[in-house]
């Protein structure tokens, strides 16, 4: 059984749409009573093959990180571009551009 702030976590990042991103830290700051670091593990609780967009899901600096267990970067990066999202040489994709504003 899920924790009711992963339940809360999850429907959040559920409500980020396709072509955007949100960062851990931003969603811990929507849930409230929750850190980012929190929110990773939420994200990380996610099956591949669920319907909640874990790949939504990014770091403050624009870039992919590690999930528990695996190097699944560059399934998460190709699930984010197949959106639309670009990510630059480095891993990290414009915030300014791809943030989500929660509407």
């Amino acid at each position: 059984m899920k924790s009711p702030i992963y339940q809360q976590i999850h429907e959040i990042i559920r409500l980020i749409p396709v072509g955007k991103v949100a960062t851990y830290g931003q969603i811990a700051d929507i849930v409230g009573g929750c850190t980012a670091r929190m929110v990773g593990y939420a994200a990380s609780a996610i099956p591949f093959d669920s319907d909640i967009p874990w790949q939504r899901v990014i770091n403050f600096q624009g870039g992919i990180s590690t999930r528990s267990g695996g190097s699944e970067e560059l399934l998460q990066q190709e699930l984010l571009e197949a959106e639309g999202i670009q990510f630059d040489q480095n891993g990290r994709t414009n915030l300014e551009l791809y943030r989500w504003k929660g509407e």
